[in-house]
């Protein structure tokens, strides 16, 4: 019988079973947006996963009903903005953890798309080598209604994925994607009935996981040094950017407007 490591963290759940480990945001209540510790306990899977012979292959999803909608908009940009106007102006900026332990997994990551992956979320996903949906999959680089830009998964893995254009419509106007158009435009590499979606990645995953490891990490590790840019460089930059973008006018009406439910309106400020 097959061993079963079961590790609940908080905010996330990890459990490794036939060298394949299942990593799940859990937050439900909050559609699995991201508030700090949870960024803190994705960081901590990832790298654990990473670190682990046992594991040959990795799936992230998110606890029903989504997979992942992107930062607590009210833990961090309502109440981080008071903290962040008293902090001092950083010197040296810094790419999401959280997105890097993802990116430099040298295992095979498949992100198991079971509802909506927006903002942070789509980010999340396009971190990942293989991404498979749900039939209830949306995808969108919200950042720009928030007055933001994206972290590094919009600039250095999305063009490569749908080509450039399609990337620059997709983070010019923040629209949703459904898994039907995804798979059109190669966004996700299937689609499956919504109670599907776990037990197909873990098809996908014994697949893969049935080679040799050590080919599997060379294979991942030529795969990384073939997408253009150094995600570390490019991961700074965007924080750097959010952070500046942070402090205008258009930022705090994006999401004054989210929570009030209305329209923005912008202004350049």
């Amino acid at each position: 019988m097959a061993q079963i490591a079961v590790q609940d963290f908080n905010c996330t759940l990890y459990r490794v079973k036939n060298h394949i480990c299942l990593i799940t945001l859990n937050r439900p209540e909050r559609r699995n947006a991201l508030n700090r510790r949870a960024y803190d306990e994705l960081e901590s899977a990832f790298r654990q996963a990473n670190a682990d012979p046992d594991v040959r292959c990795v799936i992230v999803t998110g606890a029903d009903p989504s997979f992942c909608s992107g930062d607590d908009v009210r833990e961090i940009m309502v109440d981080g903005a008071a903290e962040r106007a008293a902090a001092p102006p950083r010197v040296k900026f810094e790419p999401t953890p959280a997105a890097m332990a993802v990116i430099e997994c040298d295992k095979p990551v498949i992100a198991a798309v079971n509802g909506p992956a927006v903002g942070w979320g789509m980010e999340l996903a396009l971190y990942a080598d293989i991404r498979i949906a749900s039939e209830k999959a949306i995808f969108a680089e919200l950042f720009i209604k928030r007055g933001l830009v994206c972290d590094v998964g919009g600039f250095w893995k999305l063009p490569s994925i749908v080509g450039p254009a399609k990337a620059a419509e997709l983070l010019f106007t923040g629209e949703p994607v459904k898994a039907k158009d995804a798979v059109k435009i190669g966004l996700v590499s299937q689609i499956t009935a919504h109670q599907d979606i776990v037990r197909a990645a873990e098809h996908l995953a014994g697949r893969i996981a049935a080679n040799p490891p050590l080919a599997l990490i060379a294979m991942k590790q030529g795969l990384r040094r073939a997408t253009p840019g150094d995600p570390r460089e490019i991961g700074a930059w965007a924080i750097e950017t959010i952070y500046r973008l942070f402090q205008t006018e258009d930022h705090k009406e994006g999401v004054a407007s989210f929570l009030e439910r209305r329209e923005a309106v912008f202004v350049g400020r």
